[in-house]
């Protein structure tokens, strides 16, 4: 398999966040859950995984996010803006793709959005992510610009 060939594909949609990196945003939230996590790479004591379907879980607190990257990350969105509104403040780990329907209808002008620069490589990975990432924060109480 060539390089470039090995950078565009995956076997998974699950990236593992790099822990120095959460280590940054962890020192300014303070999250109390991880909504999207296996037990061996969860980034708080209290968190979800694929079986317990964070999708379908409560929200509460600040919540840490990296979800899967596959073509469901748009409801993952959907319940970072839900969350908010019943008061959680949610911070995520998205791929840049602002392109899309998700990224228009709730993130752009509806969340604070830090471009990642360059490219994590994600816990476990050989190269670094072949797309730009964004961290975007959905706080309590910010009026929807829709």
């Amino acid at each position: 398999m060539s390089i470039t060939k090995g950078m565009f594909t995956s076997t998974t949609d699950l990236w593992e966040t790099p822990q120095a990196f959460f280590d940054q945003l962890n020192a300014e939230f303070c999250f109390s859950l991880d909504a999207c996590a296996l037990p061996w790479n969860a980034k708080c004591e209290r968190y979800y995984t694929p079986e317990q379907d964070g999708l379908s879980q409560p929200w509460t607190g600040v919540v840490w996010c990296n979800p899967p990257y596959g073509w469901k990350i748009g409801k993952w969105v959907e319940k970072a803006v839900a969350s908010v509104s019943e008061g959680a403040t949610v911070v995520m780990l998205l791929p840049a793709r602002t392109d899309t329907q998700w990224f228009h209808r709730y993130i752009y002008h509806q969340a604070e959005i830090r471009f990642v620069p360059g490219r994590l490589k994600f816990g476990g990975a050989k190269w670094n992510a072949p797309f730009p990432c964004m961290v975007v924060i959905f706080r309590p109480g910010r009026e929807e610009q829709r």
